[in-house]
């Protein structure tokens, strides 16, 4: 799971098998460790709500999805789900969960267990 945050915005894009995790468990998790402290970044499927959700508790980004979106979206071609989510504060939190796409440049990690790229075409 990769997670992107710039100012009021958090992505979290995820490969084939941690969206496969999410509809079978109802949750994925992973953490980053930090000299003793532990950064925590999920996705949990909810019940009773109709669009993403975040919260940020215990060092860690909980991103909410409606279960029944969770036990559909690896079956459907889907790419992901969008809230901006109003804060107590009165700002907005934009959120997005993706599915994870290999990229169409070269990169050096694992790309195996991502999507294929839709606007990859091949070449004659």
């Amino acid at each position: 799971m990769k997670i992107r945050i710039q100012g009021n915005s958090i992505r979290y894009r995820l490969t084939k098998s941690e969206v496969t995790a999410l509809q079978e468990k109802g949750c994925f998790e992973e953490h980053t460790s930090f000299n003793g402290k532990n950064f925590g970044y999920r996705v949990l499927a909810k019940e009773g709500i109709t669009a993403l959700q975040a919260d940020f508790l215990n060092n860690t980004i909980t991103l909410f999805l409606p279960k029944v979106e969770s036990e559909k979206w690896p079956d459907i071609d889907l790419v992901g789900y969008s809230n901006d989510m109003t804060l107590d504060n009165g700002q907005t939190l934009r959120l997005l969960l993706e599915k994870d796409f290999v990229c169409l440049d070269e990169r050096i990690e694992d790309q195996s267990d991502n999507y294929p790229n839709p606007a990859a075409t091949s070449k004659s």
